[in-house]
């Protein structure tokens, strides 16, 4: 039986192994392929390691005439971070109001702000279009920041993470003096990073692989996002494939960084899970 068992665990392993190797190697390729010249991305068999390493392709996305890839670059951190630092506030100070303040009336506008999850957010495309036309923000940054900074369900996740945070810590705070400002900044706050960290994590991520947003809203070509781009690199009648790979690499690794700063709060949120009382 214990053969058995050391035989399915070890079948078990390779099964997994093969998969998680299916599921990386569209990474492996994009980042080989990154360091090869054009004429060797698509030969068969694939070359892992390539045959002309060159740097080329990332010395041309910031040496490219035509295209500004150093601008989109700076616009869409740039935007990136007004999103998260505004989205942050926002969401973090109506989290507090609806998990620590009562008012009359706070559990049915907290539903009807839960309702709104379930419109659809193609409906929203045209309203939203006129009136940032109306606003006169198209065109602008302003048309993907401020969408992004009301967000009902990380209001509905901080919501709860404040909650789980025992009421007398507040109460304690109320008696030393402090106001609902400085209750939430030094006491809640603090206390909820880890969910705050994995709100700022999506937030990046939505942010900066938006496609759609930058599309839409977005006419000056200095002014574009990376998401929209990266996508003139596979518009011509020549294919570039080995740019279009040094492209998308560098539009990824802010994503893989983030996610590995962040990786400590996801863990750290998990292990106070299990602490109660």
């Amino acid at each position: 039986m214990e053969k058995k068992g050391k035989a399915g665990k070890w079948i078990l392993t390779i099964v997994m192994l093969l998969v998680g190797l299916i599921c990386i190697f569209p990474f492996i390729f994009m980042i080989s392929s990154s360091f090869k010249v054009s004429g060797e991305v698509m030969q068969f068999p694939f070359h892992l390691i390539p045959e002309h390493f060159t740097f080329d392709n990332f010395i041309g996305l910031f040496q490219n005439g035509m295209y500004n890839f150093q601008k989109w670059y700076v616009n869409t951190v740039v935007m990136t971070g007004l999103c998260i630092l505004i989205k942050i506030f926002f969401v973090s100070f109506t989290a507090y109001g609806f998990s620590k303040i009562n008012f009359k009336g706070r559990d049915t506008i907290f539903l009807i702000l839960l309702s709104a999850m379930m419109i659809p957010s193609d409906i929203m495309i045209l309203p939203r279009y006129i009136i940032f036309k109306n606003l006169h923000i198209l065109d602008t940054m302003w048309a993907l920041i401020l969408p992004s900074c009301v967000d009902v369900y990380f209001v509905f996740l901080l919501r709860q993470s404040f909650i789980s945070v025992p009421e007398s810590i507040s109460e304690a705070a109320r008696i030393d003096g402090c106001g609902h400002l400085r209750i939430y900044w030094q006491v809640i706050f603090p206390l909820s990073k880890p969910a705050i960290a994995t709100m700022a994590l999506f937030s990046f991520t939505w942010a900066w692989n938006d496609y759609m947003g930058p599309y839409l809203y977005i006419s000056t070509m200095d002014k574009q996002m990376l998401s929209v781009g990266v996508k003139l690199f596979a518009s011509g009648l020549i294919q570039d494939y080995g740019s279009q790979m040094a492209a998308a690499t560098v539009v990824l690794l802010p994503v893989l960084v983030a996610f590995l700063f962040c990786q400590r709060f996801f863990i750290e949120g998990v292990a106070s899970s299990g602490v109660k009382g």
